[in-house]
């Protein structure tokens, strides 16, 4: 508001100027008083402004405006003090941010990564940042680090961590206020121990954290409930409840457009301001779950600022469907400083094009051995690379005689061979491991048909890990070597799948899990002819279930899908009926199974007259079915005395190549294989002298032998 100085006609600033906001209770309505002082004359620049205003219209934060108004370029007022007052404000210093904004942190093989981030300072400002860990009533700086910009992180990396125990800490930083005082910042929480010896870890599943219904910053805005998702409080309290070991964040944790601002593209400096802007809103919102525990995250398309991503190894491209990386590598890099420097060592830390980084690596946690792999950064895009589509679009096929065959190009990656590579060597690897799990931006199908707000299909998307075929294969096919249990996002659309190679149900299955809240909603409902007709699948399931060919002809088993289209029954629709949430999975080492849980923002977990999962969940497999060939074959029984649990190896005795590998559960296992012949099989601790080795065993069909090794 422009105030004037009382008998003048000429609005003019003032050097000091306080605005008297007071806000008191009145039953439903807030009264709120605004009063103009100047602190030069003490006169009220203007008469007490009042209004009666509903109270869920003014639940939040208050902010202080100078705005040029229509036709200015620049606005006329600035402030440097004002007070607010009342019965109806609510101090809560906790909720501030800055200098330091939260953190996330891993431990892996005694390494522990914490990335601290921080708001932008400037270069005249204090550079350094300590990690302090309290040992008695002492608070011990172990590690110092400097601030890197842009981007604004402070990375450590501490070796010889003794992961087996809870250590509180603080990230500590000391900044010279407005008033020219040196004050210390800090914020912390708990490194947690490793959780060897708990027989169930449970890992919370995100994706897609839209903030606002729309963009913010186009016409009226609702500042309510209704409209403004942030900070997701109803998840973080929910997530909390179910007491997660692990929290992966799958991509998208930032929307470039209108969550909640326009996105600023192509602008160097301020393309990365902006990021930072909403990077901030993420770390803000979720700060309380990843000070405390460890903490997966990896960066999708549109934290990179694009529609959609295909890397093709990291070159720039001026448009993405082509492959590669549409802003600057510059901006690529500060991305996943702030999303992927606190992740474990990389397996292979040569950059790709242009100098990115990678990010995949190995990690274990509570006996869990999780592949953390960036399904994007190599695959191809498939402008210029596959046949033209009906679309005008490169991604989007609708032809009705779409032949998936001819998308399957020669040559096209996914994958490609490093990360093949890191996914071959990791099946093999089980130190320190009972299960495995393989964390990705996406799935590896096409388990969308439906797109849009009005749901318009498709035939096909090379968006998703469907395409290309051929390294969908090689990759399945190396994840079930080690009987891999899949989870990731991006889709829009959560679902449980059972993936197939040369037929159905012979890889591993994945688990989708549903959108933070979603702005493109998607649905999985194939056309009758891609069905597979009496299979067996039972009558009572829904009909979008069942054994299908998706859009590039791979053999998909849907046991769930959350489609839109159902009324949740709550406000706001434009939230809840795009079927939000999160997932969480829960990896039973005692039993050797694994349930997956798909939980509604609105459900509570804690309370169990009311609490509901989304239909199809919760779903519990049993850890070999991450591997579903159908055995042709048997190896002798294996007998163990003095181990318990051992890994068994299965490999060709002609070729050496690994069958699977698996830590067993007791002390008899009977291996299978899926043609006759002679095999070669290690059994104990493979990276260890305590392993012992037979070699040419005969497989098949009948056979009743035992084979007794003593440790």
């Amino acid at each position: 508001r422009s105030f004037q100085r009382p008998g003048s006609n000429v609005r003019s600033p003032f050097g000091r100027l306080v605005l008297h906001l007071s806000v008191n209770q009145t039953g439903e309505t807030r009264l709120l008083t605004l009063t103009a002082i100047d602190l030069d004359t003490g006169q009220s620049i203007s008469q007490a402004e009042r209004a009666y205003v509903p109270k869920k219209q003014v639940m939040g934060n208050l902010a202080l405006v100078s705005h040029p108004g229509k036709g200015a370029n620049t606005a006329r007022f600035n402030f440097r003090e004002w007070r607010v007052e009342g019965s109806g404000i609510v101090e809560t210093p906790e909720r501030s941010a800055g200098p330091i904004l939260g953190t996330q942190y891993t431990v892996h093989n005694n390494v522990l990564k914490l990335t601290a981030q921080m708001m932008p300072v400037g270069p005249w400002d204090n550079q350094a940042v300590r990690l302090q860990v309290l040992r008695g009533r002492v608070w011990k700086t172990v590690a110092t680090s400097r601030i890197i910009a842009p981007g604004w992180t402070a990375p450590f990396r501490i070796a010889n961590w003794d992961s087996s125990k809870d250590a509180q800490y603080r990230v500590s930083y000391r900044w010279r206020t407005s008033g020219n005082d040196m004050r210390e910042f800090t914020w912390g929480g708990t490194i947690r121990r490793d959780p060897a010896e708990k027989p169930v870890i449970v890992v919370a599943g995100f994706t897609g954290n839209h903030n606002t219904r729309g963009s913010v910053d186009r016409g009226r805005y609702e500042w309510t409930r209704n409209g403004l998702w942030f900070p997701h409080n109803d998840i973080t309290s929910n997530v909390a409840k179910h007491r997660p070991d692990l929290l992966f964040f799958s991509g998208d944790q930032v929307y470039e457009g209108a969550s909640p601002t326009a996105a600023i593209r192509g602008k160097g400096e301020t393309t990365m301001l902006d990021y930072l802007y909403k990077w901030y809103l993420f770390s803000w919102a979720y700060r309380d779950l990843t000070k405390d525990i460890p903490t997966i995250t990896i960066p999708d398309d549109h934290d990179v600022y694009q529609g959609n991503i295909w890397g093709r190894g990291g070159r720039m491209t001026e448009k993405d469907d082509k492959g590669g990386y549409v802003e600057s590598a510059e901006f690529v890099k500060m991305v996943e400083r702030t999303q992927t420097s606190h992740l474990p060592d990389p397996y292979d830390p040569t950059p790709v094009e242009q100098g990115i980084g990678v990010y995949y690596a190995p990690m274990n946690i509570g006996r869990i051995s999780v592949a953390i792999i960036e399904d994007r950064k190599f695959k191809w895009g498939p402008n210029g690379v596959v046949p033209p589509t009906d679309t005008g679009r490169a991604d989007h096929v609708n032809d009705p005689n779409f032949d998936p065959k001819t998308a399957d190009v020669e040559g096209a990656q996914l994958l490609g061979e490093r990360q093949e590579k890191f996914l071959r060597d990791w099946a093999a690897d089980w130190t320190g491991a009972d299960m495995k799990m393989v964390v990705s931006q996406t799935i590896f199908g096409n388990l969308a048909t439906h797109h849009g707000g009005n749901l318009s299909y498709l035939v096909a998307d090379y968006d998703s890990n469907g395409w290309p075929q051929s390294g969908r294969a090689r990759a399945l096919h190396e994840m079930r070597r080690g009987f891999a249990f899949m989870l990731g996002g991006d889709q829009h659309l959560s679902t449980i799948v059972q993936h197939g190679i040369d037929g159905f149900d012979d890889a591993g299955w994945s688990f989708c899990v549903p959108s933070i809240a979603n702005f493109y909603p998607r649905a999985w409902n194939p056309p009758k002819g891609r069905s597979v007709k009496d299979d067996g699948w039972p009558a009572d399931m829904p009909e979008y279930t069942g054994r299908f060919h998706d859009g590039f002809g791979n053999p998909v088993t849907v046991h769930a899908a959350t489609n839109p289209g159902e009324d949740m029954g709550h406000e706001p629709k434009s939230l809840h009926n795009r079927m939000p949430g999160y997932g969480i999975v829960k990896l039973n080492k005692r039993d050797r199974t694994i349930t997956m849980e798909n939980w509604p923002r609105f459900s509570d977990p804690a309370n169990k007259k009311t609490a509901v999962q989304y239909d199809g969940w919760p779903k519990t497999i049993k850890q070999t079915d991450n591997y579903g060939r159908k055995p042709v074959a048997w190896l002798p029984t294996i007998k163990v005395t003095g181990i318990e649990d051992p890994v068994v190896q299965v490999s060709h005795s002609d070729t050496g190549k690994i069958l699977y590998t698996l830590r067993i559960k007791g002390t008899e296992f009977r291996p299978w294989t899926f043609a006759k012949g002679h095999y070669d099989v290690q059994v104990g601790e493979l990276e260890t002298d305590r392993v012992q080795v037979r070699q040419r065993l005969r497989a098949f069909k009948g056979n009743e032998t035992v084979v007794r090794l003593n440790f």
